[in-house]
């Protein structure tokens, strides 16, 4: 039996995959990117030229999907609240909310191509949430051992919060879609 259903799951775990080395690598990069980002103003720019490609992200996808009227309310609403969200939040707590979001949606997206080839996963949001969020316990256990990182259960919460936020968007979205198509 193969790994992969089709050459679309394929790429979306190689992505997954991607985003997760990433994420881990930072374990190591993390310290001398920090210095080197301490002053704020290039902080604010960095995040801001995150958040600009994140907005072209979004931009692209609903170009190619096309949403309807609906669909278009619910991303803005959706939006509205990561917005407030990314407010309240510190730089690293920001951090995570990206990582954890793009992590979460590649793997919920690789499942429910899985499914749609006709694997049976009773679940698929459930489980892209425990592997997402296992992933972020694993990044915060490594930093027990690494003598310049620190463990820290609030970041294991907002990886888990990042995860949830993520996949839900897209679940209630792909519900609307579903119920509502393009009206």
């Amino acid at each position: 039996m193969p790994l992969f259903t089709s050459s679309r799951e394929k790429h979306l775990w190689l992505w997954a995959f991607a985003v997760f080395a990433a994420i881990f690598s930072t374990l190591f990069i993390g310290q001398p990117l920090a210095k080197l980002f301490s002053n704020q103003d290039i902080r604010a720019a960095v995040f801001l030229f995150v958040m600009a490609l994140i907005g072209i992200a979004i931009i692209l996808h609903g170009l190619k999907t096309k949403p309807g009227k609906i669909e278009i309310t619910i991303r803005l609403g959706i939006a509205a609240v990561y917005i407030m969200f990314f407010l309240r939040l510190g730089m690293a707590e920001r951090s995570h909310l990206i990582e954890y979001s793009i992590l979460a949606i590649f793997i919920h997206k690789a499942i429910t191509e899985r499914i749609s080839q006709g694997s049976q996963i009773p679940v698929p949001a459930l489980l892209s949430f425990i592997i997402t969020f296992l992933i972020g316990v694993l990044d915060e256990c490594i930093q027990m051992i690494l003598p310049y990182r620190v463990f820290d259960l609030t970041d294991i919460l907002f990886n888990g919060i990042a995860a949830a936020m993520a996949i839900g968007s897209n679940v209630v979205l792909t519900w609307i879609r579903k119920r509502f198509g393009k009206s």
